[in-house]
């Protein structure tokens, strides 16, 4: 009989992969905690958390309980002229621990449609208004989606590459690491300046995708007073820095200036069901609410707001909110930064940096740092065949792991790093 492995070659179609020279995909049959075990019975240490998604552990038993509760009484119904609790509820939570004056939630699938949902809102809001303001800016080297307005505000880069001439046009500030801080505040200003500038979207403090890329708070509250006093809506997508990934439960919450829209999504439901939230402010929701049907923001998706998956998130937040896990993020961030300390001055290493429980390592490989870095698939290959997921960034090795994760296997993670850098 066929093995899982063997029965996805023939049928499925992978997301990021080249399939032709990555053909074969390792057959999970379960995930436990911090583990994914293979039908071979291997057990694999899940150090990025399934792309950012898994707070607490994989299959988390308070969360299973909370979404086969609810699948008894509803798994879903249309959220056009209706509603339910889950929804509701979820959203009243959300409002009252998110970053500024958050008013309103709409609800979405994921993390590039919330970022669309963001977009349209932003756009519209000034079209509403009767205001020319159609300039879009982000920062070079982002990642916001997939989709065409999420590509559009991203880096143009190999994701990019086949739909570049399709993709509305975008002002690009330059990524403000400290050679380029000064600079990108610089051009923000002077495109602010145009007054046709609708919104500025930004990654709060870490660049994903973009390899783990970090800056300081204080350019981020510079970014966001400047298009404060220029009346540009500000979009945080806080669909990766979110839920406590950089220390605070927000990355937003560094800073005493808000955002006027925030994205939600991969850890909003603990990694266990898809789900997407774009939030706004009470003023961008006005420019909506109108006798005009045309200035209705006409956007909505088959699963929007399912109720298994405000069951998920809701229960996931009751994990996240507690002195525990609270203690956890602190103990991991401590441990990266123990780490660190042991091995910065290495030559192997050309930088590495730290915020809240993630921590990226960029190697020097002796050539250019990319997504597709020669040794890319060399470093995956090498912690895999040690039982480790980590889906480095090229020549960028990042540990972005559950919660729950133990001193003990963070330690065994840190050996396998220094046995990398042995022979890289």
């Amino acid at each position: 009989m066929k093995g899982i492995r063997e029965r996805d070659k023939e049928v499925i179609w992978h997301p990021y992969t080249p399939m032709k020279i990555w053909p074969e995909a390792i057959g999970i049959i379960k995930g436990e905690g911090v583990y994914l075990a293979d039908e071979e019975g291997n057990r694999y240490m899940d150090a990025i958390s399934s792309w950012w998604v898994n707070l607490h552990g994989h299959s988390h038993p308070y969360i299973a309980q909370k979404v086969s509760d609810q699948l008894q009484t509803l798994e879903h119904c249309i959220f056009a002229g209706f509603t339910h609790e889950p929804a509701v509820r979820l959203a009243e939570r959300l409002l009252d621990i998110l970053p500024g004056e958050m008013s309103k939630i709409f609800y979405s699938d994921n993390g590039s449609t919330a970022v669309e949902v963001a977009l349209k809102m932003a756009l519209q809001y000034w079209s509403n208004k009767g205001a020319n303001r159609k300039r879009i800016i982000a920062i070079e080297g982002a990642y916001h989606g997939d989709t065409f307005g999420a590509m559009s505000v991203s880096g143009r880069s190999l994701f990019t590459e086949p739909f570049n001439k399709l993709l509305f046009d975008v002002d690009f500030i330059p990524f403000p690491d400290e050679a380029n801080a000064e600079n990108s505040i610089l051009l923000l200003k002077q495109l602010l300046l145009k007054d046709d500038v609708a919104a500025l979207i930004v990654e709060p403090l870490v660049q994903g995708t973009a390899g783990m890329r970090m800056y300081d708070e204080d350019v981020l509250a510079e970014y966001f007073m400047l298009c404060k006093k220029h009346h540009a809506i500000i979009i945080a997508d806080e669909v990766m820095t979110g839920f406590g990934r950089t220390g605070t439960l927000f990355a937003c919450d560094t800073i005493s200036v808000s955002p006027d829209i925030t994205c939600l999504s991969k850890g909003l439901t603990g990694g266990t069901m898809p789900m997407g939230i774009t939030a706004c402010a009470q003023h961008i929701f006005d420019a909506f609410y109108d006798d005009d049907v045309l200035k209705t923001l006409y956007h909505g998706h088959s699963y929007t707001a399912n109720p298994l998956a405000c069951a998920a998130a809701l229960a996931s937040l009751d994990l996240l909110l507690s002195d525990s896990c609270s203690a956890d993020r602190e103990r991991i961030h401590l441990s990266h930064a123990a780490f660190l300390e042991s091995i910065q001055n290495n030559e192997k290493i050309s930088n590495i940096r730290l915020r809240g429980t993630i921590l990226a390592i960029e190697l020097n490989t002796g050539s250019y740092t990319s997504y597709h870095n020669d040794q890319r698939d060399f470093i995956y290959r090498f912690f895999i065949g040690r039982n480790i997921l980590i889906r480095p960034l090229g020549n960028i090795v990042y540990l972005m792991p559950p919660y729950c994760i133990t001193n003990d296997e963070l330690n065994n993670i840190y050996d396998c790093i220094k046995d990398l850098l042995e022979i890289i």
